[in-house]
Parts: C-alpha cells; structure tokens; sequence
C-alpha cells in the first residue's frame, strides 16, 4: 500500500493535537482512491465497511425517505471525515454518498476504527466534534423547514453553500462545485419548478447568475439579507 504523505492532511480539524509520528501511524491504516464525479462513493444501506476523509472534490450526502423522496442531507467540503458510521455506533450507511465533481479521498476500514481510537483518543474526540457541528447543522435546517417560507429557505441554502465552498469570482462568488436547480429543492424540501421560478427571478433581478449546474451570488449581501428577513413569501 502506497504511503500518504502526510503533509496534505497536517493543518486538519481532524488531526489537530497530533505529532507527525501519531499522523504517520493512523495514516499507514489508510488508502487513497479516486471517485469520477456523479459516482457512488457508497449507498445508502450498504454495509458500512470504511470511513472517509476528503481530499479533493466534493461530496454530495443524500437519504431516501420510506416514501421515496430524494433529500440532499449536505455537501462534503475538502478535509472533512464523512461516512463515520462506526463512530456513531450503526453497521450500515445511513445516507448515499456521490462525488459532485472529480473528488480524491482518503479510505480507512471501519475495523480499524476501534483499534485507532483506543490508542488515540483524540480522534474520537476530534471526529464527534465534527458529528456534533452537522446535527446542529442539520437541527437548524430543520427548524428552517419548519419556520421560514420557501424564498428564505432557498436564500440559506445559497449562504450556507457560498460560506462553505464559495470562490471569488469577477461578478461575485461562486459555488464551486455542479449543483443544480434540483439540488436545491431536495435541499431546501420544495419542488424543482419552486426553485426554479424564485431562481430565474433573482436572476432578473441581479442577485445570482446562474447557468448548467453553476451558481454565482452576483449581490451575496442581498442574497443574505433575504437569508435572514422576517418571515413571509412563498410557501
């Protein structure tokens, strides 16, 4: 099994408090593997058989509902752990993981996950730290869910995906991975013609530029600010 330089994780959440002989020891239990985009990184229901650390691309994370609907739980930026499921105590998958674009990741085998954890105590600690900060992540959604009209949603999706994978671009700041019209709405739990009807009018208006699977927040101070209105709108 080829080395991982250890360089490209070092500066991690996931790392922090590690020497680089501790770093060199949890690494030689990884692998790394390439996932061409719109690929299958693992299924939902699958038996969870390795976790998962990003390093290049990302990563979509989404669960069939028992009444088969589609729902985009998050995106998985570079250098976040994903697929934890032996942390969290569960043999199977709870969710389907895709690469979005060309990713590279880091594999261990969910085996070695008690054995890395009893020696190291930190990445236990490290990586709920990081489990902790996507259910209150997900606590929020839900209250968005459940108290904001759907223009509001939709302008929290767009923020929190700028403020996690936004590049400056010339007119403003671009999500820097495909997502598209449909992303959105099982995101933000509303329907793709929804989407694309509050879309097309910011686009109108000048907030967003959009394209084929491509978002630019061209005003991402309004885009904001609709973020964080009184509630009213569409519902």
């Amino acid at each position: 099994m080829a080395t991982v330089d250890s360089s490209l994780v070092a500066d991690l959440p996931m790392f922090a408090g590690f020497s680089g002989e501790e770093l060199a020891e949890i690494l030689r239990e990884a692998r790394s593997a390439r996932y061409a985009r719109n690929s299958e990184v693992f299924s939902q229901g699958d038996d969870a058989h390795s976790f998962f650390l990003l390093l290049r691309g990302h990563v979509r994370a989404s669960k069939t509902t028992p009444t088969g609907e589609q729902v985009v739980m998050r995106y998985v930026a570079p250098g976040e752990i994903f697929g934890v499921a032996p942390a969290m105590g569960l043999r199977q998958y709870p969710a389907t993981a895709t690469a979005v674009d060309d990713s590279v990741v880091l594999v261990w085998p969910s085996a070695a996950w008690p054995r890395l954890v009893a020696k190291f105590p930190a990445l236990a600690t490290n990586t709920l730290q990081a489990v902790g900060s996507r259910l209150q992540e997900s606590f929020t959604r839900v209250v968005e869910m459940s108290t904001e009209q759907v223009e509001q949603r939709v302008a929290h999706a767009l923020v929190r995906l700028a403020q996690q994978s936004g590049r400056k671009v010339e007119h403003g700041i671009e999500i820097d991975f495909p997502i598209s019209r449909q992303d959105i709405a099982q995101m933000t739990g509303t329907t793709l013609h929804t989407v694309s009807r509050i879309l097309s009018g910011w686009e109108q208006a000048g907030l967003i530029e959009g394209g084929r699977q491509r978002i630019v927040l061209r005003e991402p101070e309004r885009i904001f600010a609709l973020a964080e209105q009184a509630p009213g709108g569409d519902a």
